[in-house]
């Protein structure tokens, strides 16, 4: 029930289903009256602060976890690299078809090149409401050893749907193999702040390697400031739902 609804809550904190509303609105009101403006006036604010890639940089700079320095990452036994950026939807299923956030992988991978940590921990079944072929910590799973990182040192978590249960069940996967002590979390930027807390929450206190940055550095250029672009719709829509789902865990003491 609880995925269910996170899926309902993603639909309903869309700006553009907003945007969809308003306009809907105005169309049904009465012509010229004063709730059709007001209608539009929503939608006119809604459609100025959506597109406004300032706004959205600048909201999500404030919320993302800054990045870290290789050098700076003590060495560790294992990184823990949460699933989310590969697509089962795809046909044909012969390969893995990674999403917006793959840097989640790659950087995984070059801790592991570097030296810095020992093991690959892969926690992340499927994310999806109906059935999809195979789980999303094995396709990663290929991909790696793909780049030559051996089987021997990755170790699969294919239970968890969201980030509460990718930290219970790491947790349970760790028991198995009592001599990793030491952890390092690979996630997107603006989820390592939800995912630290529900890893604390299991007892699990990994450092933190932010990837899948949505931001740029800031700008005082007059197109920074002033352009409008479709895409920050999609970056409001993303900090959105990640504040409500931290607001959620907090309140049901997940994180």
């Amino acid at each position: 029930m609880f995925f269910l609804l996170s899926k309902l809550l993603d639909f309903l904190l869309l700006p553009t289903v907003w945007l969809a509303a308003a306009l809907l609105g105005a169309l049904v009101a009465r012509s010229g009256g004063r709730a059709q403006r007001r209608w539009l006036v929503a939608a006119a604010v809604v459609l100025a602060v959506g597109t406004s890639n300032a706004l959205v940089n600048e909201a999500l700079l404030a919320w993302e976890k800054p990045a870290v320095g290789l050098a700076a990452v003590a060495p560790a036994d294992a990184a823990v690299l949460l699933t989310g950026i590969a697509t089962g939807n795809k046909s044909p299923h012969d390969r893995v078809y990674l999403s917006r956030g793959a840097d989640r992988f790659t950087n995984a991978l070059w801790l592991y090149r570097a030296g810095r940590v020992r093991y690959i921990i892969i926690s992340g079944g499927s994310g999806a409401v109906l059935k999809t072929v195979g789980t999303e910590a094995a396709g990663l799973r290929t991909l790696l050893r793909l780049a030559g990182v051996p089987d021997s040192v990755l170790l699969l978590e294919e239970r968890s749907r969201n980030t509460r249960e990718n930290a219970l069940f790491t947790k349970e996967l760790l028991a198995r193999h009592p001599a990793i002590k030491s952890l390092v979390l690979i996630t997107s930027a603006f989820h390592e702040r939800r995912a630290l807390g529900c890893f604390a929450k299991a007892g699990l206190y990994p450092q933190a390697f932010p990837a899948d940055f949505r931001t740029t550095d800031r700008s005082w250029t007059p197109d920074y400031w002033l352009l409008p672009d479709a895409d920050a719709l999609t970056r409001w829509s993303l900090l959105l739902h990640e504040l409500a789902g931290w607001l959620v865990y907090k309140a049901a003491g997940y994180c």
